[in-house]
């Protein structure tokens, strides 16, 4: 019996209109080499599809919708089909590519063949080429299938060039009879009523007038089937009054910013917050600025983003990564001015998911085999738009991928940009992917409402270096507290010295000549000195010396020279100048 698609597949299908294709794209970057051309690529997907069996597959829908669509082998796989060939006039710009990319993306994938496309685009500057993969939703579930760029590229130059032992012989099996296919869904729908509702609510497809219809007809489920087709189709719209919000139009608009993962690192403050709290202020802060050369109200205000995240629970999307993918909001916080307080909010957001110990670390991620980052953004983008019906601003998908060079056909991978699709009612979305040491964002928006995507992606460099700014800012307003805490012993030290550094002779000389209790003894001393006038021509130090030992050897008793005090106070204030002058010309030469 063919496998069923799931009801999370099913409402991707329902979702895949013209305006609104649910697809997800990568836009690889490589050096040239001689080796790899148009015949190398088609040689090596070739050789890798036994891996992703679903890739040779098509959905086949159930006669009447009785049931969900089931996958099969597409009996006519044409894998030139799906392997496309293009070329930018030399030498290409990004800009070109990105228009080529828009233009790609903006259509839907053909519903009668394998749900995908490989286009290699020859003709980029620096002697480089770009494979843009596109991918729809529900072909990539993380465990039956990963994405076709998961499985192209190679740890090692030598890998994809190596042939293949045992080359693919791969034979399409038999299609079933579309009455078998009804039978099967009777034998499915013959439980109950609800299994019934839910066999219905897993067909509901693009086709909905007719699964409504089959529903009516059973009796008594049709309202029930209502509510499950709205449900499916609603998905988490988009915010009332939301400046993002909208009807997109038929087609997109593509923009990138490139950005060194070592700078963002920088930016944790030793750790206090993550790549990814560094990731999504950056976003919001260049939206803050976009928006405002829109002329749009950003004071107060606030987006909310869809950003699933790989957990270890069973309550989102399984993977094969041993992890699940589960749906996560977090407020954008435009309206803060001070780039410093957007991603301290920010972290605060993103530490009440990982606070819950379900998270999956980057490093875990990123070190699994193969490159994860293209299936997990598909993921990301299923999980956010069927598991969330709360209302919300844009999607956001930020993926970790290894930090070592891969290879495909031996060329080198130097970048990768995710392309994300927009749900219906919104108007941009943005994915983020690291790998060898640079961070790329992928910017995805409709084509008339985004006429200034580019803007955007310019605004992101200016959001990331007004938050280096900041941060640096900040940083050095704290240092400066800090020093002054510390040597303030040592000023007060210094302030103690310097009295120690003043001549002694000054201090003595004012001792002398003020009326203090410690110059009660300058008369003995003065009277000394007016008995020996001639030892005042000496130097100061003689005198000071002289002082000293006249001091010593004059003994309280001599009351003649109490007597003559008035005589001796006079003598003494004039030798006291004489000796200030002394002193003056003796300090003035140490100076």
């Amino acid at each position: 019996m063919p496998q069923r698609l799931t009801a999370r597949e099913v409402s991707m299908l329902a979702v895949d209109t013209q305006h609104t294709p649910a697809h997800v794209g990568t836009v690889d970057l490589f050096t040239a080499s001689d080796d790899f051309d148009y015949e190398a690529l088609v040689a090596l997907i070739s050789q890798r599809l036994d891996f992703v069996p679903r890739y040779r597959m098509r959905v086949l829908p159930v006669p009447g919708a009785l049931a969900a669509p089931v996958w099969v082998d597409d009996q006519d796989f044409d894998l030139t089909f799906h392997v496309r060939r293009s070329a930018l006039p030399r030498p290409g710009t990004m800009r070109q590519l990105q228009e080529f990319v828009g233009r790609v993306m903006g259509r839907r994938l053909d519903r009668t063949r394998p749900l995908w496309e490989v286009y290699l685009v020859e003709g980029l500057a620096d002697n480089r080429f770009a494979l843009v993969t596109k991918t729809h939703q529900c072909l990539v579930d993380g465990v039956d299938a990963v994405d076709i760029g998961q499985v192209l590229l190679d740890d090692t130059p030598d890998e994809g060039s190596e042939a293949v032992i045992g080359a693919s012989t791969w034979e399409p099996a038999p299609e079933p009879r579309p009455v078998d296919l009804v039978v099967d869904a009777v034998r499915e729908g013959l439980g109950d009523t609800g299994s019934l509702i839910d066999s219905t609510r897993r067909g509901i497809t693009h086709l909905l007038g007719t699964a409504l219809a089959v529903g009516e007809a059973v009796g008594g489920v049709g309202g029930a089937v209502s509510d499950l087709a709205g449900s499916a189709l609603r998905g988490g719209g988009a915010r009332a009054a939301s400046p993002l919000a909208g009807f997109p139009s038929e087609q997109r608009r593509i923009a990138q910013a490139t950005m060194s993962l070592a700078e963002l690192k920088k930016l944790r403050m030793n750790g206090r917050y993550t790549v990814n709290d560094v990731v999504l202020a950056i976003i919001t802060g260049g939206l803050r600025d976009w928006l405002a050369t829109r002329g749009e109200t950003v004071r107060r205000g606030e987006l909310l983003a869809m950003v699933p995240m790989s957990v270890i629970e069973e309550d989102g999307e399984p993977t094969s990564l041993g992890s699940y993918v589960a749906p996560h909001l977090i407020q954008l916080p435009i309206g803060e001015s001070n780039a410093l307080m957007r991603l301290d909010q920010v972290s605060f957001g993103t530490r009440a998911h990982t606070d819950t110990g379900r998270a999956v670390g980057a490093r875990t991620i990123s070190d699994i085999a193969g490159f994860a980052p293209t299936t997990l953004h598909a993921l990301g983008v299923r999980v956010g738009e069927s598991l969330s019906r709360r209302p919300h601003d844009l999607l956001i998908t930020n993926v970790p991928g290894p930090q070592h060079p891969l290879y495909a056909g031996g060329a080198p991978m130097v970048a990768s940009f995710p392309v994300l699709p927009l749900a219906p009612g919104h108007l941009l979305s943005i994915g983020v992917t690291s790998y060898d040491g640079q961070v790329f964002f992928g910017l995805t928006g409709d084509r008339d409402a985004m006429s200034d995507l580019d803007v955007l992606a310019q605004c992101l460099y200016d959001a990331r270096d007004e938050l280096a700014e900041t941060i640096t800012q900040a940083e050095q307003a704290r240092q400066p507290t800090r020093a002054a805490k510390k040597p303030a012993p040592k000023k007060t030290a210094t302030k103690k010295t310097a009295p120690k550094k003043t001549v002694t002779k000054k201090a003595a000389t004012k001792k002398a000549a003020s009326g203090r209790p410690a110059v009660k003894k300058a008369p003995a001393k003065k009277t000394t000195v007016a008995q020996q006038a001639p030892a005042a021509k000496k130097t100061a130090t003689k005198t000071a010396t002289t002082r000293k030992s006249s001091a010593k050897k004059t003994p309280a008793t001599k009351t003649p020279a109490t007597k003559k005090t008035p005589v001796t106070k006079k003598t003494a204030a004039k030798k006291t100048t004489a000796r200030k002058t002394a002193a003056k010309k003796s300090t003035g030469g140490r100076r």
